[in-house]
């Protein structure tokens, strides 16, 4: 007998980041077939049913900030998870299509090999849909040259670093990525903090022989990141190209960033939990532990701080949610954070931990449970926008009937879950450690679903999702990321230059 759907989800309050609802949802062949008002789907035909029972019914999570089986770019450490373990865990947390980086290094040339290689790395290995930025070493003629064929590959984004010396651009440089990016309507990424900031307070530290995990927070002071950021800002005004700035952690910061939005610079601005939950104090854990919660930039000095943070998520100067999952093992001396344990260094050399943290599982529930976000605030920033921003929109973070992909998160109604201690041993990637340990949470994701297959069922079976079903997706230039000025940036033979 024919069905009117492949399943249908009874019962549920609907969010999306412009409607919150009593709606049934009809799914039909991987799309959102049906949105219906409370119980006209009861007496549909369908092969499944599922009864939310009141609880949140949003769309999939998008995360656009992940690192997974990059090539070592900054010494021993390497990332703990691969293609198949971090598309699990993200899956098992409800995000359901992640954007990661395929990196170029300085002394390639070329970004379509890199890009081809990170094609073979996720090929068939992934739980979730997925996409790429590129992330650009090397600014040379050909690379700059190849973005016309990124935009015919689907590949609409990239990345460039302020810092880093494997990486580090110089203005003049970063000119170069803004025009080209402009023309071929591409939206750069940037880490904004000033690399020779954070050298020089490095030597400071180290004349002073001041080399435990701590003291990776005082070698990227808050300085460096706001420095970066107003610099930033200026050069994409200069240019009038779209920028991202990526994992915002000062109030100074969000501050520079507030101001060029409201004089119309089209800037966009992400967070991510760690400058939610964790601060400096963090970083300061007996012997080598402060490890675990290194990252850049790092936490900030306090609470308040991450008040700040709040807010600007809250009030729209933030645009989107990431996890900027960037896993390293603790307990691993060969790829992993205690690679800098040594004989000389017995807690480690805070220039040497591997950078980063794990956190693509626990962005949405960490953000949910706190209840400081509007709900229709919360789907914008973890779904909604980072599909616009990253031409993803509406495939991808909206439940639009014959457009978007049945990719739904059914939450647990008010008061069904109990509230539990976060602990490792519940995640699914392959790293030894979480960083938010202990943190009460008081939702997760009851179901996940992708293309309206059931790849998460938190009370029956748990990971249901098989490896490979995750596809690869071609996006469109950004809805949301857009220049104020139409034609060419030039300069005329009178000496002026503007755009014609």
């Amino acid at each position: 007998m024919a069905t009117d759907y492949d399943l249908v989800i009874l019962n549920g309050v609907v969010v999306t980041d412009t409607d919150v609802g009593d709606y049934d949802i009809g799914i039909k062949d991987e799309k959102i077939a049906k949105i219906a008002k409370r119980g006209d789907l009861k007496d549909a035909k369908t092969t499944r049913t599922i009864d939310a029972e009141g609880g949140y019914v949003m769309p999939g999570g998008v995360d656009g900030h992940v690192h997974l089986q990059e090539p070592p770019l900054f010494g021993k450490g390497s990332s703990a998870d691969n293609y198949e373990t971090g598309s699990r865990s993200a899956i098992c947390g409800g995000t359901t299509t992640m954007v990661t980086f395929a990196p170029q290094k300085k002394s390639e040339d070329t970004l379509l090999d890199t890009l081809h290689a990170t094609h073979e790395r996720a090929r068939n290995n992934c739980y979730m849909d997925y996409s790429f930025h590129l992330l650009v070493g090397n600014p040379s003629e050909r690379a700059l040259s190849e973005f016309k064929t990124l935009r015919e590959e689907g590949i609409t984004s990239l990345k460039i670093y302020m810092t880093y010396e494997a990486l580090k651009l110089d203005d003049g440089q970063i000119l170069d990525v803004l025009l080209e990016a402009r023309r071929q309507k591409i939206t750069t990424m940037v880490h904004a903090e000033n690399g020779e900031v954070i050298d020089w307070m490095t030597k400071q530290l180290e004349k002073r022989k001041l080399f435990a995990p701590k003291f990776h927070g005082t070698s990227h002071p808050p300085v460096a990141e706001n420095e970066a950021t107003h610099r930033v800002i200026q050069l994409s005004e200069f240019m009038d190209s779209p920028i991202l700035i990526v994992h915002v952690s000062t109030p100074e910061a969000v501050a520079h960033i507030k101001s060029a939005q409201n004089r119309g610079i089209p800037i966009y601005a992400e967070t991510c939990p760690q400058y939610l939950f964790l601060t400096r104090s963090d970083l300061d854990k007996p012997g080598f532990e402060g490890a675990k919660c290194v990252c850049s930039p790092p936490p900030r000095e306090s609470e308040a701080d991450c008040d700040v943070i709040w807010d600007g998520l809250a009030n729209g100067t933030f645009t989107i949610l990431s996890s900027d999952h960037c896993p390293f093992r603790y307990d691993d001396n060969v790829t992993g954070k205690k690679t800098c344990v040594t004989d000389e260094y017995p807690v480690g050399h805070f220039k040497y931990i591997p950078n980063g943290i794990a956190g693509i599982e626990t962005r949405l529930s960490l953000a949910l449970g706190e209840n400081r976000l509007d709900l229709k605030k919360f789907v914008e920033l973890t779904a909604a926008n980072p599909a616009r921003l990253y031409g993803l929109y509406p495939l991808k973070g909206a439940l639009e009937e014959g457009k978007s992909d049945a990719d739904i998160n059914i939450w647990y109604p008010p008061g069904k879950m109990e509230a539990f201690q976060l602990k490792n041993e519940m995640l699914h990637h392959n790293v030894d450690y979480t960083p938010f340990e202990g943190r009460t949470l008081k939702q997760w994701p009851r179901y996940t679903l992708l293309r309206g297959k059931v790849v998460w069922d938190r009370e029956n079976g748990g990971l249901l999702g098989e490896k490979g079903y995750g596809k690869f997706i071609k996006r469109e230039p950004s809805s949301l990321a857009k220049s104020r000025h139409a034609g060419e940036w030039n300069i005329s033979e009178d000496g002026t230059f503007g755009f014609s």
